[in-house]
């Protein structure tokens, strides 16, 4: 991609994003990623609704009046954004590849962490760390992560969630909140997700393509593995066939879940065909 067009396409990208977290994520990322730590900031009189538990039973004392203890959320945080990399993300087969919309998502969340003071940072990854962004504040650094993953080429093809899991683990020591973008079709991940989600706020969001769901009947088609670079003849004339690839996807896609579902992870699935705007807003309402 040339310098222009690709310096237009991250204004495009930059925009959009802009649009959507003033209009609609800001507040619901604040909601659903606020601060977990709480600093004490003073002390006030009572009001009707108040929780009992905030009672400084000291001054109260004192006053012979009740007040309250008040807390302030510790606002800031680090927003880590875990990119699979690999080379199923050029992947798609109605309106985008999955890495068009993991660079649209990872643009509007970096986007909401900046409005919200969050520090973003970025680790790419495929069967090892490919590149690390630390976190940072700030425009610029936004459109520097938008770029990189506009015009990066990964060296390896395959994809491995645990290099990037235990990377983080060691390389971020403050608690962060941490999406993870990847179609999760990975070696067994499940070890090093629970080691990082015991330190870590883990949000996994998997993309996909519908037509990965099911193989279509579209006879004998030589179809070719982006991870494995191999190519083989399926006869997907042969309902066996198609019923075989259903079945294994149907069971890695609920053995994820009953991952995510073992370890507390927050989850959803977007579509490369559909809007990812409706999932993430659920998302963020449902934490």
């Amino acid at each position: 991609m040339e310098a222009s067009e690709l310096l237009k396409k991250v204004r495009k990208i930059e925009i959009k994003s802009k649009g959507l977290t003033r209009q609609i994520f800001a507040g619901e990322y604040h909601s659903a990623f606020k601060g977990k730590g709480m600093t004490f900031s003073e002390v006030r009189e009572y009001q009707y609704g108040d929780p009992v538990k905030d009672i400084d039973w000291h001054v109260t004392a004192r006053f012979n009046h009740p007040y309250v203890k008040v807390f302030e959320e510790e606002r800031e945080l680090t927003v880590m954004l875990l990119i699979d990399v690999s080379a199923s993300k050029s992947f798609g087969t109605v309106n985008n590849f999955k890495k068009d919309i993991i660079t649209e998502i990872a643009a509007v969340l970096s986007f909401s962490a900046i409005t919200n003071n969050d520090k973003i940072g970025v680790i790419l990854f495929s069967d090892k760390i490919e590149k690390f962004i630390p976190p940072k504040k700030g425009r610029k650094h936004i459109l520097r992560i938008i770029l990189e993953l506009l015009n990066f080429e990964p060296e390896n093809k395959g994809s491995d969630l645990k290099v990037a899991l235990k990377f983080f683990t060691n390389a971020i020591k403050k608690r962060s909140t941490a999406f993870i973008m990847s179609d999760f079709i990975v070696p067994d991940f499940t070890d090093a997700l629970k080691i990082a989600s015991n330190k870590h706020d883990i949000v996994a969001l998997r993309i996909y393509d519908k037509f990965e769901k099911e193989l279509p009947d579209i006879g004998l088609a030589y179809f070719n593995d982006l991870e494995s670079g191999k190519m083989k003849w399926i006869d997907t004339g042969k309902k066996a066939i198609r019923e075989q690839y259903r079945n294994w996807w149907n069971n890695h896609y609920q053995n994820t879940k009953t991952i995510f579902k073992k370890l507390k992870i927050d989850n959803t699935d977007i579509s490369t065909s559909d809007d990812y705007v409706r999932p993430l807003i659920a998302l963020f309402k449902n934490r």
